[in-house]
């Protein structure tokens, strides 16, 4: 089981409607996409973020599902230019050693196959996490050391 977790603050120009619509693309995601188990969308208590959602995947291939789906691009391209700040993360109950690897994997391959998420989370004030680009090379995590499957 993976846990893919986000956690975010809206820039202060983004308007309340902005805002709303963003919530309810992400909310969407976890009713629209059929990898998703269980979601929660909404307030980020006791960290220094206002928002939080989290996304439940059964395993890799749906953690691909997930970052494929159109409900997520839709997100991505109205949700994150509002964005100041931004983390995603991941836990998982998985024993395979690799399994960072992978999922670091399956974010290089989605920038890879998609230039204008690529420009999109670049351009983005501050992001960290397990799907974040590194700072020497912004559209790209890293070169996978073998070929992919999801």
């Amino acid at each position: 089981m993976i846990y893919h977790h986000n956690r975010f603050t809206f820039k202060a120009t983004a308007t309340a409607e902005q805002r709303e619509a963003a919530l309810a693309s992400l909310r969407n995601q976890g009713e629209s996409i059929d990898a998703v188990t269980r979601y929660v969308v909404g307030r980020d208590i006791g960290g220094e973020f206002e928002y939080g959602a989290v996304f439940v995947l059964q395993d890799l291939d749906g953690y691909w599902e997930y970052l494929m789906a159109p409900s997520h691009a839709h997100t991505d391209r109205i949700g994150l230019p509002l964005l100041e700040s931004f983390v995603s993360y991941d836990t998982t109950d998985s024993d395979d050693p690799d399994i960072a690897r992978k999922i670091t994997d399956l974010h290089t391959r989605r920038y890879a196959g998609d230039p204008a998420l690529t420009e999109l989370v670049a351009n983005l004030p501050s992001y960290t996490g397990s799907g974040a680009p590194t700072p020497a090379n912004p559209g790209s995590a890293y070169q996978p050391t073998e070929p992919l499957s999801p």
